[in-house]
C-alpha cells in the first residue's frame, strides 16, 4: 500500500480535533482503553455524546499553556492506503510550524466553519499550501448540522473561496460539506445532505491520485553516503546510498555523475531486503556503478540530457523560523540543499509578503520570525537545483545559523 501524508488546518474552534479523531474512530486506529477514556471524560464533563476531539486533546492543551508549538504527527490505515496526518496550528504566529507540516504533504485540509464562512486564516491557510506547491487542496465544509445542512449556505462558501483561489497555484481543488462531530460525510455520504453528489472525505483521502505528482519525469538522485565495507566478502562492493528525489533508475540506465559530469550505468540497485529493478521516490536505495568514479556526498546522480542547474546564485522564497534573530542583506548562513552543505551570503531582500493580503512590500530590510520574503543568496560552491514548483525535494532548502547551528529558514527556489 502506498502512503498519503496530508496536513491539516482550520481556524481555532472550527473542529479539526474532532475530524482528525472521527478519522481515528472510524478507521478503528484507536486502542479500546483509549475509547474508554475518551467516553469517561466525556461523561464527566456532562456531554451526552462521546467527544472525540479528546483523543489529541494533549496537543490543545499544550497549545493553552503556551507550551511549545509543534506539529503533531498522527497514523491509520484503511484497507486502501496508510496515512500520516501532519495537524499543524493555524495561528499566524505558528506559521513556521505549517509551513513544517505542509512541505512533505501529498494533500491539505482546510476546515472552515460553516457559520463563519471564510476567515482571513482560510485564505492564508490555502496561500501557505499553495505556496509550498502542495498538489491536492480540500476544502472541507465542517459543522453543517449547525446550519441546517443548507446547500444555499456550501454554495456561498464555494464561491467565495473559488473566486479567492483563482488567485493561487490551486491545481486541485476539492469541496465537502461534513460534520465531524456526526459523521456526515467523513467516511461514509451522508443522508443529511441528499443534494451533495461528491464522495465522503475518506473516500476522497483513499482514492486521490498521488503518484505522478512525484515527479517521475527528471531522475535525480542526491548521494548521502558511499558505502564500503570493511568485511573481507564485501571488499569489492562499493554502493551509493540515498533516498530517489525524482524519475525512475534501472539496472542498466546511463546516468552522469555531478558536478564532474562523468558518465556510467546502474550495475544493480539495492535495497534491505535485496536488490530490486527499479528505484522510484521516495525510495531510499544504494546504487552500484559499472565504473569507479570519485563520488561523495553531496554529490548528485541524474540522466546525461536531463541535468539540473548548477548555479551559485538563487532566488527563493523564504520562511524565517528563528526568534530574536532576523534575516538581513549581508547575513552569512550555512545553507543545506539535498544532501550538500554550503555557506551562503544574503545579497538581497527583494520584498515581505503579506499572508494575509498578499501585499508584497518592498520597502523592508529584514525578516522577523514567521515572516515570508524573497531574497537572493550567494553559495560559495554550486548547487544542483530545480525550481520548487518542480521538485519540491531539488528545490528546498533549509538555512542554519553558523553559530548556534539551528534551523533559521526554510526556502523555495524560484
Amino acid at each position: 500500500m502506498d502512503i498519503l501524508r496530508f496536513a491539516t488546518a482550520g481556524s481555532v474552534d472550527d473542529g479539526k480535533s474532532t475530524l482528525i479523531g472521527r478519522l481515528l474512530f472510524d478507521s478503528k486506529a484507536i486502542f479500546e482503553d483509549q475509547l474508554e477514556a475518551v467516553e469517561r471524560t466525556s461523561r464527566d464533563r456532562g456531554t451526552e455524546y462521546t467527544d472525540l476531539s479528546l483523543l489529541t486533546d494533549g496537543l490543545r492543551a499544550e497549545r493553552e499553556q503556551g507550551i511549545t508549538i509543534d506539529v503533531a504527527y498522527r497514523y491509520f490505515a484503511t484497507p486502501k492506503r496508510k496515512f500520516i496526518i501532519a495537524d499543524t496550528p493555524g495561528h499566524i504566529q505558528y506559521t513556521r510550524n505549517m509551513v513544517t507540516g505542509a512541505s512533505t504533504a501529498d494533500l491539505a485540509i482546510i476546515l472552515i466553519d460553516a457559520r463563519k464562512g471564510v476567515l482571513e486564516q482560510s485564505r492564508r491557510h490555502a496561500f501557505l499550501t499553495t505556496l509550498l506547491r502542495v498538489p491536492h487542496l480540500v476544502l472541507a465544509v465542517n459543522k453543517m448540522d449547525l446550519v441546517d445542512y443548507s446547500e444555499e449556505r456550501f454554495e456561498e462558501i464555494r464561491e467565495e473561496f473559488t473566486s479567492f483561489a483563482s488567485k493561487l497555484n490551486a491545481s486541485d481543488l476539492t469541496f465537502i460539506p461534513i460534520s465531524a462531530l456526526h459523521g456526515d460525510n467523513v467516511v461514509s455520504r451522508s443522508e443529511n445532505m441528499p443534494w451533495y453528489q461528491g464522495t465522503s472525505l475518506l473516500h476522497h483521502l483513499e482514492n486521490v491520485h498521488i503518484a505522478s505528482d512525484r515527479n517521475l519525469v527528471d531522475v535525480r538522485f542526491p548521494v548521502q553516503y558511499v558505502i564500503r565495507p570493511h568485511k573481507t566478502e564485501f571488499h569489492d562492493y562499493r554502493g551509493y546510498a540515498g533516498q530517489v528525489a525524482g524519475g525512475v533508475l534501472k539496472p542498466g540506465d546511463e546516468i552522469v555523475h555531478l558536478p564532474s559530469g562523468l558518465t556510467t550505468r546502474i550495475a544493480a540497485i539495492d535495497t534491505f531486503d535485496g536488490p530490486v529493478d527499479e528505484a522510484f521516490p521516495p525510495m531510499s536505495v544504494t546504487l552500484r556503478l559499472e565504473d569507479d568514479i570519485d563520488i561523495s556526498r553531496g554529490d548528485m546522480l541524474c540522466r546525461p540530457n536531463n541535468q539540473p542547474t548548477p548555479t551559485q546564485e538563487i532566488d527563493a522564497m523564504i520562511c524565517w523560523m528563528a526568534d530574536g534573530v532576523k534575516l538581513r542583506p549581508r547575513a552569512k548562513l550555512t545553507i543545506k540543499h539535498t544532501t550538500r552543505t554550503a555557506r551562503a551570503l544574503v545579497k538581497d531582500l527583494h520584498y515581505r509578503l503579506d499572508v494575509n493580503t498578499l501585499h508584497r512590500d518592498e520597502t523592508a530590510g529584514e525578516l522577523s520570525l514567521n515572516e515570508i520574503g524573497r531574497v537572493s543568496l550567494r553559495i560559495t560552491q554550486p548547487l544542483f537545483v530545480d525550481d520548487y514548483a518542480r521538485n519540491r525535494l531539488t528545490g528546498g532548502f533549509i538555512l542554519i545559523d553558523e553559530a548556534a547551528n539551528g534551523t533559521v529558514g526554510a526556502g523555495m527556489i524560484v
